[in-house]
């Protein structure tokens, strides 16, 4: 640094200003401009890279001032518009499509959706795979659009909702335990079928059982012996004829022979009780079985 000397006088005199004995130039010259300049210059190249690559980022990736891409950000949150990748996984509250379009969850693999508890415990669990759709929770329901619902499954029972349940496979319905139904009916012009290939076939109820067949026939086949039994009441057979085809027919024997055979007799209320059979008929129309 130069050091200057200064000299106060007093107004009326004059003296004389003494001369600098040393002289230094301030500035940078020789190596030092040229690498500063140099350095000046790289650091304006490095600005241009830098404003360029950001332009070009901006235009690749759509940034605008509502979002980026196919991302719009609105008052109601994110919108996605066209086809969307997510590699890792994404949290949401709520996820929906446009008014005019359906919503398309896709993967090679499989799509997997989960509920967490305030730990981060999963709760239910819904995974849609190639060949099996699985949930994992505690009840799984589906309802219709006014909110009935119409299937509903827990670890006690299965409810189906709808008024009626149409099973169309060619050959019915397999129960392996017990049904509850107020109705089981056919389709029309179809065939009814109630069978049990090595077991039995139980039917109760507390205020009885209706069997109605409308345009047809009603045959009960069993392998052994069909039971009817009414414990507190009467068997009703309502009909024009009732007949007994295979009944085996006594022969004419001896007087007082009856060879082990009955004759079915009915009294005026219709009551049936058995009689030994004769070489003439039994019955008697005032029996003390008929009072």
């Amino acid at each position: 640094m130069v050091r200057e000397q200064y000299t106060t006088t007093t107004p009326g005199t004059s003296l004389e200003r003494p001369k600098n004995e040393y002289v230094y130039k301030i500035g940078i010259y020789g190596w030092r401009k040229r690498c500063l300049y140099l350095f000046v210059l790289l650091l304006l190249i490095i600005l241009v890279v830098n404003f360029s690559l950001t332009i070009w980022i901006l235009k690749v990736m759509w940034f605008s001032p509502t979002g980026m891409g196919h991302l719009r950000v609105t008052k109601e949150g994110l919108r996605l518009e066209g086809e969307s990748e997510f590699l890792f996984p994404l949290y949401a509250k709520e996820i929906h499509s446009r008014v005019d379009s359906s919503l398309l969850l896709q993967s090679t693999h499989n799509v997997t959706v989960n509920a967490r508890n305030s730990n981060g415990e999963v709760t239910g669990r819904l995974n849609v795979g190639p060949k099996m759709v699985e949930f994992h929770g505690q009840q799984f329901q589906i309802n219709s659009k006014d909110g009935k619902p119409l299937f509903t499954v827990d670890e006690n029972e299965v409810v189906i909702g709808t008024d009626k349940l149409r099973v169309t496979g060619p050959e019915g319905a397999l129960f392996e335990h017990s049904v509850e139904t107020p109705l089981v009916k056919a389709e029309a012009f179809k065939q009814l079928r109630l069978e049990s290939p090595t077991r039995s076939l139980s039917m109760d109820a507390p205020r009885g059982i209706n069997i109605k067949a409308q345009a047809g026939n009603i045959e009960a086949l069993s392998q052994m012996d069909i039971k009817l039994h009414s414990s507190d009441g009467v068997l009703l057979l309502d009909a024009e004829t009732v007949r007994l085809p295979k009944l085996p027919e006594g022969t004419r024997g001896g007087s007082g022979i009856s060879q082990g055979l009955y004759e079915i007799c009915v009294c005026p209320d219709g009551k049936l009780y058995l009689s030994v059979a004769g070489v003439g008929s039994t019955c008697h129309e005032y029996s003390r079985v008929c009072q």
